[in-house]
């Protein structure tokens, strides 16, 4: 018997058939949808005649472009408004499952899924999403497909795939103080860069990624995409059954058991190789700041921009208006937004909460926190987080993708630092002009008291 992989054994389970040296068809257990990349794909089935093959496997929410505020009054932005209209529309038409706007299980797609118990373990999950990577922290093979792959699983609940390569990262041995695991990944995407994982699915491993919450585990698996990745994985352990025992939709009782007992054998055999492996020291990593237009742009809170003579790169520094060899560290900030499917549960609210309780927001300072679900939402109420938040000036926001890539209303102005918990930092990513920083939901916090990057390592007694 050969050794298999993690991401060998789930999509091996999940062929349906091959075509020799080929694509193969991958069965999709899973399929999320939202109202941004749905409606061509329903309209195209319609136009054809096609009905949905299998809409009980396919869970809806929305989430891109709904408002955070007054979500219980209609949607003022004629374009949003249509969207949820018509995706409320077509989820009815084909009797799917729905979670409208000011439903209690709303929220951000990569949020509401898995605390739903619907992300589970050896399972394919797809979404018209790219950031659908972050419920491989499960086990799963999670990833983002297009409008028109959309449409196949609609019709088919299959995919022609062509089988991604494997890579995987080890971290071991035991994290600094006040290094999360935002800033895990946005170390190793600094080392590898944007583009080292192209064509691969990528495996985290090491005692770091086994000490990790499952939360801080979806915030890794979530920005794999950063790096190229098609996914990201982790293997399942009792870390991951203690999560999803209970939930809405897990397996209840001896059918729990049994689901156990399969996704137990599911991570990589001892000796299985693959095709590309890289291992990090925690011990080298500290707090991270991104000073650039891609996430591979990054470096340690106490380190200077470095020095790189390409065209990109400068072009990178010109737009944040940065020079090279400088230090971020006292830079004013007066954006600030906790948010986004890459650090918006609960536990990134109690992080921001501790450090902030018995502070002031700086005048200066914008600061939105952003939950990334209903459930999120109520949990920060009843831990009596949103007192803290309230009486530090902080604005509680309701559910959505938000700031994350405003295409709603809460967009940075032009010329705007933004420090910010969520995924990208391209170019206009949070408003025209807009310049974001990514860090840590710890980081943030700093940065919107202080109105300023401070070098939190000197501030965590």
């Amino acid at each position: 018997m050969s050794k298999k992989t993690l991401f060998d054994k789930v999509w091996d389970a999940h062929v349906v058939s091959s075509i020799e040296n080929g694509p193969q068809i991958l069965y999709i257990d899973r399929h999320l949808i939202h109202e941004v990349t749905s409606p061509q794909a329903f309209n195209e089935l319609e136009n054809r005649g096609i009905p949905i093959f299998r809409p009980e496997q396919i869970v809806a929410t929305a989430d891109h472009n709904t408002p955070t505020l007054n979500q219980d009054q209609p949607i003022k932005d004629a374009l949003s408004r249509k969207q949820l209209e018509q995706l409320s529309e077509n989820c009815k038409k084909n009797n799917i499952t729905l979670y409208e706007l000011g439903h209690k299980y709303n929220g951000i797609v990569h949020v509401m899924a898995p605390e739903l118990g619907i992300t589970q373990p050896g399972i394919t999950m797809v979404c018209g999403d790219s950031h659908t990577s972050t419920h491989g922290a499960f086990g799963a093979i999670a990833f983002g497909i297009g409008t028109s792959q959309v449409a196949q699983v609609f019709a088919s609940q299959c995919l022609l795939l062509k089988k991604p390569k494997s890579l995987r990262v080890t971290v071991n041995g035991k994290l600094k103080k006040g290094v999360l695991p935002k800033d895990v990944i946005l170390y190793i995407i600094s080392k590898l860069g944007t583009n080292s994982g192209t064509g691969y699915f990528c495996e985290y491993a090491g005692d770091v990624v086994e000490n990790m919450s499952m939360e801080g585990r979806m915030t890794v698996c979530n920005m794999s995409i950063e790096m190229g990745a098609r996914g990201g994985m982790i293997a399942p352990d009792e870390t991951t059954f203690e999560y999803i025992k209970g939930r809405k939709f897990a397996p209840q009782g001896e059918a729990f058991e049994k689901k156990v007992a399969y996704w137990k054998t599911l991570p990589s055999d001892e000796g299985a190789v693959f095709d590309k492996e890289y291992t990090f020291d925690a011990a080298d990593i500290e707090p991270m700041v991104t000073y650039g237009t891609n996430p591979g742009m990054g470096i340690k809170i106490t380190e200077s921009i470095p020095v790189e003579d390409n065209a990109s790169f400068q072009k990178s520094l010109k737009y944040m208006d940065f020079k090279a060899g400088e230090s971020l560290i006292d830079k004013p900030i007066n954006y600030v937004f906790i948010g986004s499917c890459t650090n918006s549960r609960i536990e990134d609210f109690r992080v921001a909460a501790e450090y902030i309780k018995g502070k002031q927001k700086a005048d200066n300072v914008t600061a939105w926190l952003v939950p990334g679900s209903k459930q999120v939402e109520a949990q920060i109420i009843e831990e009596g987080l949103k007192a803290i938040f309230d009486e530090a000036g902080f604005e509680l926001r309701q559910p959505g993708c938000s700031a994350c890539l405003a295409m709603n209303d809460d967009k940075i102005p032009q010329g705007e630092y933004c420090v910010s918990t969520s995924n990208r930092n391209f170019e206009g990513r949070q408003g025209q002009g807009s310049r974001t920083i990514l860090a840590s939901p710890l980081v943030a916090a700093a940065t919107a008291v202080e109105g300023k990057i401070i070098d939190i390592t000197k501030h965590l007694n």
